[in-house]
């Protein structure tokens, strides 16, 4: 496989979703002279023997203290080790990969001051898959980072965990393993690695990428629901939506048309269908799918801006010889990002729930009971619809926004924080609780229009019924119910439903 050439500065939203995949990729070599006048400024500012602050003084609240020359290194070593104070579960691993990367692509700037074989050594360890184990607990989104950098930057120094080809080994084996030596970090690098948002924009970026194809989902299942509902696809008619001008929404309603389009379903209740309107969960599909998309949107360009910017401190800027101390590192655009993302994973779920709700309730969808054809003797689609209100409530609760939280760290020196990392990291299991509610739903919405048989709907929704069909039957009789959410759960989560729609263009989160 060719690898990903990343450019610094220069990267597109998708370069990341594919480092996040797992495609390889090397770093544009055009980086190389920018980085070495970074690293030859922080040398200049040593030799000068001024104080500067994150290169020879301490850091943070300790930053008046001055460090010896000779102690240079020990101090790097020493916040390495010192910040690496993480607490819980592992991050995912292709999360502390794009983690990496987007460290590499902000170091190689040039404004970092890191010299040229730290870069070849985070480069190397990307390209070797060796991956730091990294707690996921411990920033507070200011100042960087700093906990789970630290367990990035431990590794590259021979500390702590390393997840690799082999298994998880220690981090000086792992290094050994494949033939990389641990880094010795000279003036300022230690604080370039430890300090940034790149835990947090990693953590929002699968998150985003996560909410995309959960919209997605939501919309070839929201349709499928629709013809299970015999409902209409007049909501859907472009000129309704032209007339609000919403881009998502606009979106939205042309991906929905697409999907039912020649459905014999629809077809049988055009004329002599004395139902008025449909409820808001089929009806307003596009007014909240549209929202939702284009709130993702709003995220994914400024996580596209945050991405490729420079976010440590302090700043080199070597033209000038300076180094400048600022606030790149305080994640609050992440943390809003964040929380707009939060906001549509709840949404999108709290549709799909209403969907499934009006399925089973046959005084808004004259479908059986419940969905099955004995109510009474069989429960059918009663729990799973609970299962879903579960979830959504769940979501409802983590989708409190956290950046309208703050709590002061380093004795008050860092009195003012964004709480993006924990922002951010609530996404993925907000998705997957969301997730299990399209799953639900598409269970439902088949078994919905199965009772319209010998009608079908249009062929990308039955090729979505199709698929599901030939991993779970129809549901004739009560069995165990469980086994049938998990196969369509991992049908969801592999695309089976999205590569359903076939050639209809379900709309993207790019900006």
């Amino acid at each position: 496989m060719t690898p990903l050439t990343l450019t610094p500065g220069a990267a597109a939203l998708a370069d990341w979703r594919a480092i996040w995949r797992g495609a390889a990729l090397r770093l544009d070599d055009a980086c190389r002279p920018t980085v070495r006048r970074g690293a030859e400024a922080v040398a200049a500012i040593v030799a000068k023997g001024e104080p500067v602050y994150g290169i020879n003084t301490g850091f943070g609240k300790l930053a008046s203290v001055r460090i010896a020359p000779g102690d240079l290194a020990t101090l790097q070593r020493n916040i390495v080790l010192s910040h690496a104070a993480g607490v819980g579960e592992a991050t995912d691993r292709a999360v502390v990969r794009l983690m990496m990367a987007l460290k590499l692509a902000s170091l190689a700037q040039g404004h970092s001051g890191v010299a040229l074989r730290t870069l070849d050594a985070l480069s190397a360890m990307l390209a070797r898959d060796v991956i730091p184990v990294v707690p996921a607990q411990g920033s507070v989104g200011a100042s960087g980072d700093l906990a789970p950098l630290a367990h990035m930057t431990a590794c590259m120094i021979g500390v702590g965990d390393c997840d690799t080809p082999q298994g998880r080994l220690p981090a000086a084996a792992a290094l050994a393993a494949a033939g990389l030596a641990p880094v010795t970090l000279g003036a300022k690098e230690g604080l370039a690695l430890l300090n940034g948002t790149q835990f947090s924009t990693a953590q929002a970026l699968a998150g985003l990428f996560g909410a995309e194809r959960l919209l997605q989902s939501a919309l070839v299942a929201g349709a499928l629901s629709t013809d299970a509902a015999r409902g209409s696809d007049a909501p859907f008619d472009p000129r309704i939506h032209a007339l609000r001008k919403h881009r998502g929404q606009r979106d939205v309603a042309d991906a929905l048309r697409a999907l039912m389009a020649g459905s014999a379903i629809r077809a049988s209740h055009l004329t002599g269908d004395d139902r008025v309107q449909d409820p808001y969960c089929l009806r307003c599909q596009p007014q909240v799918m549209g929202a939702a998309l284009d709130i993702l949107r709003q995220a994914a360009a400024t996580l596209l801006t945050e991405s490729n910017g420079v976010s440590d401190n302090p700043l080199i800027f070597p033209e000038e010889g300076e180094a400048l101390s600022g606030g790149n590192f305080h994640a609050e655009p992440v943390a809003f990002a964040a929380d707009m993302i939060a906001m549509a994973i709840c949404e999108i779920g709290s549709l799909a729930e209403r969907r499934v709700a009006m399925l089973v309730d046959p005084a808004l969808s004259s479908l059986p009971a419940f969905l099955t054809p004995k109510p009474g003797l069989n429960s059918g689609f009663m729990i799973p619809q609970v299962t879903a209100a579960a979830l959504v409530s769940e979501n409802k609760q983590r989708a409190f926004p956290a950046s309208v939280d703050s709590i002061p760290t380093s004795a008050n020196q860092e009195d003012h924080v964004s709480m993006a990392a924990h922002g951010a990291r609530r996404l993925g299991e907000m998705a997957a609780n969301a997730e299990a509610v399209i799953a639900i739903e598409w269970l439902a919405a088949a078994q919905g229009c199965d009772f319209h048989a010998p009608l079908s709907t249009s062929a990308p929704l039955e090729a979505a019924r199709a698929r599901l069909r030939a991993a779970v039957p129809h549901l004739t009789e009560d069995r165990h119910f469980h086994p049938d959410i998990e196969s369509a759960l991992t049908l969801l989560r592999d695309g089976a439903l999205i590569a359903a729609a076939g050639p209809v263009p379900l709309p993207s989160v790019n900006p």
